[in-house]
C-alpha cells in the first residue's frame, strides 16, 4: 500500500505549489546536527539499514520502548536483522508520532521504498536499502543526494578538528564545519570538571591554574575552531542560571574548585554566568552565533544510565522556567556591548511565546532576526510542535526572517526533516493564504519560502555561494 506521495502533508494547492515550485528546490543547510564526522571523512559504507538507521537513534529506541520490546531488540544482544524487524514491529503502532512520518520520508528518499512499513513487507526493505548502502550509498552520497551545502557539526573544545582538515582537502559538493560546544567547561559542579581541565591544558601546552589561564586556553581553542571556518557556538545547559558576580569572586571559586572543593548552588551560578558573558564577547567579536539549547533533565532513569549511558532515551523535558534568568543574562550581554547574534531553544512549548517577546527586544540591523527563535527542539520537532512553534513567531515576531529547520539528529539518514518541516511551513502558509489571511501574490510568497527554507540561514551565518 503506497503511503508517502509526492503532496504528503499538503493540504490544499497553494501549500503544494509552494512546496513543489519552491521549497523542494531549495538546498539544506544543516546548522546544528550530531554526526560522527569520522563516517564522512571516511565515506563510510554502512553494512546493512540497523547501522545506518537504528543502532544510535534514542528516538526509536525510547518509540520501541513504549511498544513493549526487549532490550535485546533495541540496544542488546539481537542480531541487526533482528532489531530491523523489531522496528518494523513498532511502526504502525505509532501514529502520530513524526517518527512515522520521518522514517517513511526516509524510506521513500533512499531507498524507494513508498509503501507503510509492517513486519510482512519489512524483508523487502531490508534487502533493498541493504544492496543500496553496501553499494552507492555512502556517507558522502547521502549527504550528495540529499542536496545539503553546508553541516555545521557539534565538536568539543578538546577536538582536533582532524577529520574536519580531511575534509577540507577532500573533492566533495558540500562543506563541514565545526561548532564549538563548551559544556565540559560550563559545568564546573560536575565531578569531572577538573579532569577536564587537565584535559585541555595538555591541549593548549600549558598548565590551567588560574582563571586568566582559563580564558588564555578558551581564547586559543576558539582561534583553532576560527581558522576552519566555525561560525557557531553551542551550548547544552540544563537551565540558564544568572547572578551577579565580581571577577575577584569567579577567580576564587575556580581556584577552589580546581583544589577540588564542593560549591554551592550561588558559585555555580555566578561562574556560569560570568562564563557565558565572557564566551558571548568572545563570539561576538569574531561574528560567530551563539545558540543555547536549555530545559532538559538528563538522564532520569538510572538503569538506562547505568547500562547504555547517556544519550539513550533517559531525558525529558524539564518543566521549568529559565526565562527570568535568560533575559537577565541577555540584559547583561547588551549592557557589557557583548550581545553576539544569538539562537535560543527551549525544549518546553510553553516557552514559545515568552522566547518571541524576549528575542524581540533585542532585534537590531546587524542581522535579520538577529536573536532567533530557534526551530522547535526534540520533543518539539512534531508535525503539531512546528506548527505551534511557526504560529507563535508569526504571532510575536516576523515569521520571513526565520532561519529554519535542522536535524539535531546524529544519523545521516536524517535529512529528510529539512523536507518534512518544509511540507510543513508550506502548510502553514498555505493555509493563510487559502483563507484570505495573506495575498495570493506569488512574488512575494517564492521570497518568503526560499527565504526560510535556505537564504536567511545562509546571510544569517555568512556563507558565500
Amino acid at each position: 500500500m503506497r503511503f508517502i506521495t509526492k503532496d504528503f502533508l499538503l493540504q490544499n494547492e497553494t501549500a503544494r505549489q509552494l512546496y513543489h515550485e519552491y521549497a523542494s528546490k531549495m538546498p539544506i543547510i544543516d546548522y546544528h546536527c550530531h554526526i560522527p564526522i569520522a563516517d564522512v571523512a571516511e565515506d563510510k559504507h554502512f553494512r546493512n539499514l540497523t547501522e545506518a538507521w537504528i543502532s544510535d537513534d534514542h528516538y526509536k529506541w525510547t518509540a520501541m520502548r513504549w511498544c513493549g520490546i526487549s532490550e535485546k531488540f533495541i540496544t542488546g544482544a539481537a542480531s541487526d536483522q533482528e532489531k530491523f524487524f523489531a522496528y518494523a514491529d513498532a511502526l504502525p503502532s505509532l501514529i502520530g508520532n513524526p517518527l512515522h512520518h520521518w522514517s517513511h520520508l526516509e524510506m521513500a528518499t533512499y531507498f524507494d521504498f513508498f509503501d507503510h512499513l509492517t513486519r510482512e513487507n519489512a524483508q523487502d526493505l531490508w534487502v533493498r536499502a541493504n544492496e543500496k548502502l553496501q553499494n552507492n550509498l555512502s556517507a558522502r552520497a547521502i549527504i550528495e543526494q540529499s542536496n545539503v551545502k553546508v553541516i555545521c557539526t557539534t565538536d568539543d573544545p578538546l577536538d582536533d578538528l582532524q577529520y574536519h582538515d580531511l575534509l577540507e582537502k577532500a573533492d566533495c559538493s558540500f562543506s563541514i564545519y565545526p561548532a564549538f560546544r563548551p559544556d565540559s567547561v560550563i559545568a564546573i559542579e560536575q565531578d569531572g570538571f577538573v579532569d577536564y581541565m587537565r584535559k585541555l591544558s595538555n591541549v593548549v601546552g600549558y598548565a590551567i591554574i588560574t582563571l586568566n589561564d582559563l580564558f588564555q586556553a578558551l581564547n586559543d581553542r576558539l582561534d583553532h575552531f576560527d581558522k576552519r571556518g566555525c561560525r557557531l557556538s553551542d551550548h547544552g545547559l540544563s537551565g540558564v542560571r544568572y547572578a551577579q558576580y565580581s571577577i575577584g569572586e569567579i577567580e576564587s571559586i575556580f581556584k577552589r574548585r580546581m583544589q577540588g572543593e564542593l560549591l554551592d548552588r550561588m558559585d555555580i551560578a555566578k561562574f556560569q554566568t560570568a562564563l557565558l558573558i565572557w564566551l558571548a564577547k568572545e563570539y561576538r567579536s569574531r561574528s560567530w552565533t551563539m545558540q543555547l539549547h536549555f530545559g532538559v533533565v538528563r538522564n532520569i532513569n538510572p538503569t538506562l544510565y547505568n547500562a547504555l549511558g547517556v544519550d539513550a532515551g533517559g531525558d525529558a523535558i524539564g518543566g521549568f522556567s529559565c526565562l527570568p534568568s535568560l533575559a537577565r543574562l541577555l540584559e547583561q550581554m547588551e549592557h557589557e556591548d557583548g550581545l553576539p547574534k544569538m539562537i535560543l531553544y527551549s525544549i518546553d512549548p510553553n516557552d514559545n511565546a515568552a522566547i518571541g517577546s524576549l528575542a524581540g527586544c533585542f532585534q537590531t540591523d546587524e542581522a535579520k532576526g538577529k536573536i532567533q527563535h530557534g526551530s522547535a527542539w526534540w520533543f518539539n520537532d512534531t508535525e503539531h510542535g512546528m506548527e505551534d512553534h511557526l504560529r507563535s513567531l508569526a504571532s510575536l515576531g516576523s515569521l520571513g526572517s526565520f532561519i529554519g529547520m535542522l536535524t539535531d539528529s546524529r544519523s545521516l539518514l536524517s535529512y529528510t526533516r529539512h523536507d518534512y518541516f518544509r511540507r510543513i511551513f508550506c502548510n502553514f502558509v498555505g493555509n493563510l493564504v487559502e483563507t484570505g489571511r495573506y495575498p495570493r501574490d506569488y512574488g512575494l510568497l517564492k521570497k518568503l519560502v526560499e527565504d526560510v527554507c535556505y537564504n536567511n540561514i545562509k546571510n544569517y551565518l555568512n556563507f558565500k555561494e
